[in-house]
C-alpha cells in the first residue's frame, strides 16, 4: 500500500487530505499522511476577523486529528525541516519543540501545501517593525495589540493610528472591520477614545486602486466605502521604509503607525527554496500542467507555494479557490489506478467577493458558460461573500455539518458580543 503524504493543511491540503482519505483511505488502496505544524485549521481569508476581534479562533478551529479521524487519514503535528528524494522521505521538527530526535516520514508520492507568507520586498525596517496575517497566531497577536494600544491611549489621552500597506483584499477588508471594531470598543466602555476622531486608520496602496483583481470602478466603490468609514485611502503611494513609528513613503512623507499592518505581498515560504526543487523568484515551486514538480514526478505542490502558469491566463494567483481547484483536481489524479493518461489542470476564475465590514461587501463574479464578468455590490455580495466560507466547510464535513456550523453561528452572533471584549 503506497503512501501519499501531504505537507500543509491549509484550504487545499484539508481539502485534498480529506477527499484521499474518503477514497483511497477508506477502502485501504493508500495510506493518507497530513502534516502541519499547528493543531488545527483556519480558513486563511478568514484571518482579518481575528486580527479584528469578530472571530474567535478557539471556536472556529478545525482539529486535525478530529478531521483524520472521521475521514481515515493520519495527521502528524509538526514542521518539515528538509527532504531526502533520494530516499523518498521528510523530517519533521522533535514532538511538542522539545529537544528530542527529528521525526522521519517516507513517502511514496509527496504533495507539498506550504501555502505562502508576507513578502516585504526588502523595504528597510518593514520585516523588523511591521506585523503580518500569516497565521492566527499572527492574527492574534495583531488583535492585543490593537486592544493594548486603544486601552492606553484612553488612559493617556492620545489619538491611535493604525497603518495598512497593501489594498489588496487583506488590507481593505481589515481595515473594513477594524473600524468596526473601534466603534464597538467604544460603545461597550473598553476605551474612552472617539473612534470617528481619535482612532486614524491608514490605507496605502502602491497602484492606481485598491483591489487589483476588481475593475476600476469596483475598486473606486470600496475606496468611498471606506472613506465613509473615516478610513484613509492614499493610492499611488509606494513605501519607502518603515521605523518603529511610522510609514515613510517614496515622497518622504512620514505616516504616523502606532501600529503597522504589512499586506503588500506575498511568497512561498523559504523551506521551498532548500528542498532542490526548481523554484521562481517568489520561491514558489515549478511545476507542469498536471502540478507535479520539474524535477521529480513523484512530488507535487499545490495554492499558493506552487507556481502553476495557465497557457491561457498565466500564473495562477494566490487565492483560495485556487488552492480548492487544484485539491480537487490532485485527488482526482492520485485516486487514478492507470497513471499512463494524466490530465491537465485548468484554473477557472470564477470572480472576487471582498468584503467591506458588516453589512457590506462588493465583487465580480464569471460566468461558467460565457466567461462574462458580473458587478455585484450591496447585500448580493454579503451574502455571497458569507457563502464562500459555507462552500469550504461543504467540502470539509457534508451537507449536515456544514448545515450545524451554519447554525451554531448564527445563534453566536446574536447572543455575543460583535467583538471580542478581553485582550
Amino acid at each position: 500500500m503506497e503512501t501519499i503524504v501531504i505537507v500543509g493543511g491549509g484550504a487545499g491540503g484539508l481539502e485534498l487530505a480529506t477527499r484521499l482519505g474518503d477514497t483511497l483511505g477508506s477502502s485501504k488502496r493508500a495510506h493518507i499522511v497530513l502534516v502541519d505544524r499547528w493543531p488545527g485549521h483556519f480558513w486563511k481569508p478568514l484571518l482579518h476577523t481575528v486580527a479584528s476581534g469578530k472571530c474567535d479562533p478557539q471556536v472556529t478551529e478545525l482539529s486535525f486529528s478530529a478531521q483524520a479521524l472521521d475521514h481515515d487519514f493520519e495527521f502528524v503535528q509538526g514542521e518539515m525541516l528538509c527532504m531526502d528524494r533520494a530516499h523518498r522521505t521528510i523530517t519533521l521538527s522533535p514532538r511538542d519543540g522539545s529537544d528530542g530526535a527529528c521525526r522521519v516520514i517516507a513517502y511514496d508520492k509527496l504533495v507539498l501545501a506550504l501555502g505562502s507568507i508576507t513578502n516585504f520586498y526588502d523595504v528597510p525596517g518593514a520585516a523588523e517593525h511591521a506585523l503580518t496575517l500569516d497565521s492566527v497566531a499572527d492574527a492574534e497577536s495583531f488583535r492585543r495589540r490593537f486592544f493594548d494600544t486603544c486601552t492606553r491611549a484612553s488612559e493617556s489621552r492620545q489619538p491611535v493610528s493604525v497603518v495598512i500597506v497593501g489594498g489588496g483584499a487583506t488590507g481593505v477588508e481589515l481595515a473594513a472591520e477594524l473600524s468596526n471594531t473601534a466603534r464597538a470598543l467604544a460603545d461597550y466602555r473598553i476605551h474612552t477614545l472617539d473612534p470617528e476622531q481619535d482612532i486614524r486608520i491608514t490605507v496605502i496602496e502602491r497602484g492606481q486602486h485598491l483591489l487589483p483583481q476588481l475593475e476600476p470602478l469596483q475598486a473606486q466603490r470600496a475606496a468611498r466605502h471606506l472613506r465613509s468609514l473615516g478610513i484613509d485611502v492614499l493610492t499611488s503611494t509606494s513605501v519607502a521604509s518603515v521605523t518603529q513609528d511610522a510609514v515613510i513613503d517614496a515622497a518622504g512623507h512620514a505616516h504616523r503607525a502606532d501600529l503597522t499592518l504589512w499586506a503588500a505581498g506575498v511568497e512561498a515560504p523559504q523551506l521551498c527554496a532548500t528542498l532542490g526543487l526548481s523554484t521562481n523568484h517568489l520561491k514558489k515551486i515549478m511545476v507542469d500542467a498536471s502540478l507535479r514538480s520539474a524535477n521529480d514526478g513523484r512530488i507535487y505542490a499545490l495554492g499558493d507555494c506552487a507556481n502553476y502558469v495557465c497557457p491561457v491566463k498565466g500564473p495562477a494567483p494566490p487565492r483560495a479557490q485556487v488552492a480548492h481547484q487544484q485539491a480537487m483536481f490532485l485527488a482526482d489524479l492520485l485516486a487514478r489506478r492507470d497513471d499512463s493518461n494524466r490530465p491537465q489542470f485548468r484554473y477557472h476564475d470564477y470572480g472576487s467577493l471582498i468584503s467591506l465590514g458588516q453589512q457590506a461587501a462588493v465583487g465580480a463574479l464569471t460566468g461558467p458558460v460565457t466567461g462574462r464578468r458580473y458587478k455585484v455590490g450591496g447585500a448580493a455580495a454579503r451574502l455571497l461573500y458569507r457563502l464562500l466560507y459555507q462552500k469550504h466547510l461543504l467540502q470539509l464535513h457534508g451537507v449536515a455539518r456544514m448545515v450545524t456550523h451554519t447554525l451554531v453561528d448564527w445563534l453566536r452572533a446574536k447572543v455575543l458580543p460583535p467583538v471580542r471584549l478581553h485582550r
